[in-house]
């Protein structure tokens, strides 16, 4: 391949990877890329998880066996099988040695000898290919991982000016994936409360217009939980806001406890003292429940006052629900009735007959400003 042509290969591989929009956008950019750049047939970036000692393939691209899924759950290999992962990954470039690619074929070691290749030989036979070059990937000054490329039987053998390319490909790789981590990160802290580590309200505006779209597009159950913890402002005027922060962390684990009782919840923190939990698709009756186990376990924090809870879901009489804001003034208007009437259990949006005075309470019209605390100072 020509400097000009391996030029353009490596441009092409870091603008595939600067376009990915999530994790696995980015590995598959990568190892297409990197197939593409080497003129390979097949395609794998794998990651070296240290703490399970293990090699685990996140993306296998190109001309595929059976065996070898697009993004695999479950494929891995215990790095005791791959000895040279360790030695060439490790301990040969932390004793002064560079990062560098080699080559195995079929018949054995090429280019670039690591020490270890049996296992390699193995794969490559038992796949229907002739070589493989492997590229260690460092990552922040550590071994990450590896990007392989293989060729089929018919192909010419990769040589050391191709491991060397390869080389150079694994980095721009290593380049990439952090790239990706910054932007996830990014993203991350956008969608994150910094306090408890749930989701902040901006998480919930999203995941709430999606919700509702889906109800209304293939019927899926949307239910709505939004919580107010009591007492808070006692606390932080008599003990200190960092006790109040703590009562606040506290219930926040409380809350995704109870969650994980409902199956693909999300638990979000949508500012001071007030919390929510969103489910689509499971029964409204067994969020009721995760809610109903949330008061109790909220009665029993110190040194806070339980929590006043109110649920709104579209299996319930609450009459159409055609956006996510009104889903939201429900499921408000249902909590501001706990907390007036000072229950210990939640309240459920139109489970009090026809004239259900929360249902009646969220859909009287809104005053000219605010959206979220217009039912305070009301009475039911």
């Amino acid at each position: 391949m020509g400097e000009d042509r391996r030029l353009a290969a490596v441009v092409a591989l870091a603008q595939g990877m600067a376009a990915a929009h999530t994790p696995r956008d980015s590995w598959h950019a990568a190892a297409l890329g990197a197939c593409r750049a080497l003129d390979g047939g097949f395609a794998a970036l794998s990651v070296w998880e240290r703490e399970l000692g293990r090699l685990r393939v996140l993306v296998n691209v190109g001309d595929r066996r059976p065996d070898e899924e697009e993004f695999p759950e479950s494929e891995a290999y215990p790095v005791h099988q791959f000895p040279e992962i360790t030695e060439f990954l490790h301990e040969r470039w932390a004793g002064g040695g560079g990062p560098n690619a080699w080559v195995e074929t079929a018949e054995g070691t090429a280019a670039g000898t690591p020490g270890y290749f049996h296992q390699r030989v193995a794969a490559l036979r038992r796949r229907g290919r002739g070589c493989c070059v492997v590229a260690p990937v460092v990552l922040h000054g550590r071994a990450w991982g590896e990007l392989y490329v293989a060729r089929p039987v018919d192909a010419p053998l990769f040589d050391r000016a191709d491991a060397d390319f390869a080389t150079v490909l694994a980095a721009v790789v290593a380049a990439g994936l952090a790239q990706t981590e910054r932007l996830e990160e990014a993203r991350r802290l956008a969608y994150t409360d910094a306090l408890t580590g749930l989701a902040n309200r901006r998480a919930v505006d999203v995941r709430l217009e999606e919700a509702v779209e889906r109800h209304r597009t293939e019927g899926a159950a949307v239910s709505l939980v939004v919580c107010d913890l009591n007492g808070l402002k006692r606390v932080n005027d008599t003990l200190g806001h960092a006790v109040g922060d703590r009562l606040l962390e506290r219930f926040g684990s409380v809350l995704s406890l109870c969650g994980a009782m409902v199956p693909g919840a999300l638990v979000a923190r949508l500012g001071g003292d007030e919390f929510c939990l969103l489910a689509v698709g499971p029964p409204a009756d067994d969020v009721v429940k995760a809610a109903d186990e949330l008061c109790r376990r909220a009665a029993e924090l110190e040194p806070g006052e339980g929590v006043a809870c109110g649920i709104a879901s579209t299996e319930d009489p609450i009459g159409e629900v055609h956006d996510a804001r009104r889903l939201f003034r429900l499921a408000d208007a249902a909590q501001y009735r706990a907390k007036a009437l000072g229950v210990d259990r939640p309240v459920v949006a139109g489970r009090e007959g026809p004239q259900d005075p929360v249902v009646r309470l969220a859909d009287e019209p809104p005053p000219s400003q605010g959206e979220r605390r217009r039912f305070r100072g009301r009475r039911p």
